[in-house]
Parts: C-alpha cells; structure tokens; sequence
C-alpha cells in the first residue's frame, strides 16, 4: 500500500505494470524523473500532465456521454485504472459525481453489472467455494484492509434481489468512505457473498456473472455467513465489518449475532436510522415543535424503518419523555397497515411498534380489513411522516392534505432509493402541503419551484453518517460499534444543521461539506465510544490529530525507487 506521507518508496514495480497498478497510477502526471526511474519512456505520450490538467479532460468525455449508466461505466473504469484520479473527481465534484456512483445510478449499475463488468474489484466469495474462503482472504494483497462493506445482494435498495450483480453497493459505499471521510482505498475491501439469487431474470440473463443457482437459506445460509465472518474475524481483528442491503428476514438477526463478537453495523438499520434522527433533530428547529410533541408515523417497517423508530423513540426518552409515553408517539404501517396488536406474522423487531387494539379499534372503516395511512393522518394528528417502504405512491394526495390540514409545518421523508421508488416526489409534496411542508428524500431531488419560491429539498441520506462512523472507529481503535455511537453521529449532524442558524435553510449542510461533516461525526462517535470504554481514552486534542491522520486526500505523492 502507498504510504500516505508525502514521499512513497516503490520496490520491484515499473514500466507497465506500474501503470497497470489502480493504486499507484498517475497516467500522464508521472514526471520525466519518475519516467526515467521506473522505465516507462515510450509507454506514455511525453506530455507531463497536471492532476488538475487529468480532472478536466475526464470531466469533459463524462459530460459528452449519453446516459447515467455510460457515466457509471466510466467512473468504474476509471477506478480501475488511476484511483487518485477518480477520487480527485469525486472530492472536487462531489455533488455531480455522487448520483453516479451512489443512488440513484448505483441502482441501475446493480441490475447491470453483469453487462458493464470489465475487471475485478473486491472479493466474491461463492457458496461453492466456501471451502476457499480463508485461502482467498489470506492474499497479501488484503494485509492493509480496515473497512470492510459486505452484502448478499437479496435486497439492493428498493429493487430486491440482484444476486452477485449487488457487488455495485459495497464498491459504491466504499467509494464514499474514502471521497467524503478520506480513507485510504487500500484499506478498503468490498465483498459480495454470492449464495445464489431467486431473480429469474439475472438466472436467465446468458451474461449473468454469479453463480446461477437459487438462494441457499437456513442453515446452509447461516453456516456459510459463520465461516465467512470468522475468517474475517481471524484476518483483520480490528477491522469494521458493515453489513449492506440484507434482506428483511437477515439483516437484524445476523446484526444481533454478530454485534457483540467484531466491530460491525449494519448501515440500513443504524446509518439510516442516525441520518433520519439526525435530520429530525433539524427539522424541529424549523417547524417549532418539540422532540417530545413529535406524532410520528412510518410506512414501512421493515429493520430500516424499525431502527429509525428505535433511534428516535431513544432520542424523545433522552429528551424527557417516558419510555411508555414515547412508545404511544409513533405508528408504524406495513404492507398488511397499521401494526396492531393480534395481527399475524408480526416480527420480533417490530413489536416495539405495535399500536394496542383498545387504542385504535374506532380507527377502522366498515368492510376495512386494515387501518390505512390516510386512516393514521385522520386519527392520530400526524407531525412527521418517514417512508421506507420502496413503494412509490405510498405517500397519496389526500394523506398528506389531512396531515397538512393538521399541522402548520409538517415534516414528510419519502427516503426509498432510488429515486423512482421514493414515496412521492417532492414537487408533489410541495404542492399538497401548500409549499408548509419540511422535505428531506433519500436520492438527491432538484429544487422545487412552487408560486414563485424556490424549495431545497434535503437529501436525508446514510452518506452524512457511515463515512464518519467508520473514520472515528478506526481512529480511535474503537472495539465495537454502539447504538449510542449512533446516536452521537446523529446528534452531531443535527448540530451541524444551516437550519440552527436559519430556520428557512436547508436541514443539512451541502453535499460539498460531506468531509467536514465526516470529520464531526468522526469525533463525536470517538468520544462516546471513549465515553462508553470501548476505544482507548485521549484528549480532544489528540482525537482531533488522529482523525485528521486518517483522512487522506487525493493527490499525487512523489516515487522513490528502492531496489530497481
């Protein structure tokens, strides 16, 4: 791996495979003595380019390309080539650059991958050689790895299952972890555990990359996670292990498994749920109504949903209501509408939520199987209203009209990804809440303009919250990971809000300060986890110093040769 001093010593390496090395490329910025040092006149045009000469001209075929997809084939190509180059693009363009390699285009890189495939990149650990496993983790190459994001591909934002083709969420938040907290790409591993896919499209696509088989569950499913996540164990004992996009059934269990034994979370339960708290801690410097006074209502309650819930009801006890009083605030509605006790197939993880039948049984409608959303607005006097539920529309007009109709300012996340499974769209929202509506989303969504008024629309996204979870494990050398260390990130954004300022800003600060909000969040999940005795105790001082140690920027070290 490069040093990251500004001097990197190379050994062994030059001509082609030097350029051939993602790592260590600088295509045409390598310099005449570099050129001279490592043999690689005549493989290179004898321009001497500038990083900032690079940038532009990727920049100007990006923007002549045609589609969202071809610009994600080419920032995947272009990772594959020259890192520092593409994280050079992605740091300085940050907000043009994130929808590609992150919602909403990741989406469709997923369900494409098998077709825009060109090199390998991370670790596809397949059922069929489970018994490889520790063989393939033991590469050299691996030695350096601190952050860890694995999936199983079952259920990739609202599209479902894609198989091996799910390997597009791990690559694209690792590529996060390093463009908005500055970790190093080296110390960086995405893994997909290819066990199978039941999407009879990918089965049936002749081009299909993964194993074609149906998903193994049960105890294979289980047995093979074990061995997975001990050799994992055994490689990289202080590594962060994040688990990405595992179906319903999985993600909660295996994080309850696992949480206590390495230092793991899971970013759809906990990132989602700190960046929603977070954002809902702005949101009530606006609307003027207390965390405590706070109705809440959630479609879809899923472990994404649950763990928003679970966060915020932790933040109204912490703000002075009782546990019972903050149990009553929220209503939770499924596929089968509002949980109530009695129903059938409620899941452990939702029973937090479940409203009592004596509450609500006046809430039903004749000839009405369900209590509906429209049903909760009507009844409940809903403040806030969160969607995770992938499903568009699941936000109607005349919900939001009766929620509007009760509240001066309310507060509406539809945070599905991507953008096409949100919710509502936001220009809907505006319009049926008469431009009073507070609106963050999950994808990043243009301006409103409604009666002659711009409206922001705040992308509520888990991208303010994991990079800087994981550069402040890292930093502080933290042991696990802590639902409090959530809830100081999310109190860390909240605090970071334009809106504590100015109450008709924007909720969260500007994709552009992504590393500066990294950087908060950073310290405050290291000091709570020293708060908590899970990382070694130092002074504000020393934290700050090693945090900033950790984030490394995108730019071109001079080469040393040593042995050529």
């Amino acid at each position: 791996m490069p040093d990251m001093d500004e001097a990197v010593s190379l050994s062994a390496l030059s001509g082609a495979e030097l350029l051939s090395s993602p790592l260590l490329n600088k295509g045409m910025a390598f310099t005449q003595a570099e050129r001279d040092r490592f043999h690689l006149h005549g493989l290179l045009p004898p321009h001497v380019a500038t990083l900032d000469e690079q940038i532009e001209r990727r920049l100007e075929v990006l923007r002549r390309l045609g589609s969202d997809i071809e610009r994600y084939s080419f920032l995947r190509d272009l990772q594959d080539n020259n890192e520092t180059l593409f994280y050079a693009l992605l740091v300085r363009h940050l907000p043009e650059m994130m929808p590609i390699v992150y919602t909403p285009t990741v989406g469709l890189g997923c369900e494409q991958f098998s077709h825009v495939w060109r090199k390998p990149r991370g670790v596809f650990l397949s059922y069929p050689n489970r018994q490889h496993i520790r063989e393939i983790l033991a590469h050299p190459r691996y030695d350096p790895i601190k952050v860890i994001v694995m999936s199983d591909g079952e259920r990739i934002l609202g599209l479902g299952d894609q198989g091996a083709g799910g390997m597009g969420i791990p690559i694209g938040k690792l590529a996060l972890y390093t463009a908005c907290a500055g970790i190093h790409p080296a110390q960086t591993l995405p893994i997909m555990l290819d066990v199978g896919t039941d999407n009879a499209e990918r089965l049936a696509d002749p081009l299909y990359i993964g194993w074609r088989h149906e998903r193994i569950r049960g105890d294979e499913y289980d047995a093979f996670v074990e061995e997975v996540v001990s050799a994992i164990q055994g490689r990289w004992p202080d590594a962060l292990l994040q688990w990405e996009d595992f179906a319903r059934g999985n993600a909660g269990r295996l994080l309850n498994r696992y949480r206590d034994r390495l230092c793991t979370f899971n970013d759809d339960i906990q990132g989602t749920a700190a960046a929603a708290t977070g954002t809902m801690l702005a949101a009530i410097k606006v609307t003027g109504i207390p965390l405590t006074e706070q109705r809440i209502a959630i479609v879809g309650a899923g472990s994404a949903g649950c763990g928003i819930g679970g966060l915020l009801q932790q933040a109204m006890i912490e703000a002075g209501l009782s546990p019972k009083e903050a149990k009553k605030r929220f209503y939770a509605i499924d596929r089968n509408g509002l949980l109530v006790d009695g129903m059938a197939g409620i899941e452990d993880f939702q029973r937090p939520f479940v409203q009592p039948r004596s509450t609500v049984r006046w809430w039903w409608l004749k000839n009405r199987k369900h209590i509906t959303l429209l049903d909760v607005m009507r009844r409940a006097r809903i403040t806030t209203l969160i969607g995770v539920s992938g499903q568009p529309g699941a936000f109607d007009e005349k919900s939001i009209r009766v929620m509007a109709s009760r509240t001066s300012r309310p507060v509406i996340f539809p945070l599905s990804n991507p953008t096409h499974r949100a919710e509502a769209k936001p220009e809907d929202l505006v319009r049926w809440t008469e431009g009073r509506g507070i609106i963050g989303s999950g994808s990043p969504f243009s301006r409103v303009r409604w009666k002659g008024r711009d409206f922001n629309i705040c992308q509520t996204n888990n991208s303010y919250i994991f990079p800087g979870v994981g550069l402040g494990v890292i930093a502080t050398g933290a042991r696990r990971v802590s639902d409090g260390m959530f809830m100081a990130a999310a109190k860390a954004l909240g605090e970071v809000s334009p809106a504590f300022k100015e109450p008709e800003d924007g909720l969260l600060p500007a994709v552009t300060a992504l590393r500066e909000v990294a950087f908060r969040v950073a310290m405050a999940v290291g000091e709570h986890a020293q708060s908590e005795g899970l990382a070694p105790r130092c002074d504000r001082a020393t934290l700050e110093a090693r945090v900033r140690s950790h984030m490394w920027d995108p730019v071109y070290r001079d080469y040393a040769a040593q042995g050529l």
